[in-house]
């Protein structure tokens, strides 16, 4: 479906963010289907879901409009993604710059008509930095690069593994 040249099947990104100063987290959704509910401002949008334990009717996916490039785990490609919104209030710029230590983010394709159960997902990732213009807000987020790994590796010598050599 998701491959597909014409098909029925929507496909939706839903996004959770979490952060140790957050009461919850923040749950996004690209679909605007369910009605979560009606204020004097307008209609809330989103998505019902249990992915990630939500509960469904407390806890729904709001809509936003977003896109979404979710990271590779293949060999020789970047294992970064972007989330790119649109920057349409201010509160939700002084949202992203309101901390200044990474929040974890996860990301998962589903089907509208299927929102519970992930095609693909990208679990535990983290947010390494977020632009903010007038328009959009593009978070970049990545899994703990392999990158960073130290080398060369400890060697197992008298100096790094003293109890080896009794």
């Amino acid at each position: 479906m998701m491959d597909a040249e014409v098909s029925d099947e929507l496909p939706v990104i839903l996004i959770e963010i979490t952060h140790a100063q957050l009461d919850a987290p923040i749950r996004l959704s690209t679909d605007n289907a369910d009605l979560i509910s009606v204020t004097d401002e307008g209609q809330i949008r989103g998505t019902r879901s249990s992915w990630l334990g939500a509960d469904p009717e407390t806890e729904p996916f709001l809509f936003v409009i977003a896109a979404a490039i979710l990271p590779s785990d293949l060999d020789d490609t970047p294992e970064a993604g972007q989330l790119i919104l649109d920057n349409l209030s201010p509160a939700m710029a002084e949202l992203v710059r309101s901390y200044t230590d990474l929040a974890g983010i996860s990301l998962a394709t589903v089907m509208a008509d299927m929102p519970n159960d992930p095609i693909e997902q990208a679990l535990g990732l983290e947010i390494t930095s977020a632009v903010i213009t007038g328009t959009e807000i593009t978070i970049t987020y990545s899994f703990e690069e392999r990158e960073n790994e130290p080398f060369p590796k400890a060697r197992m010598s008298r100096s790094w593994f003293p109890g080896l050599h009794r």
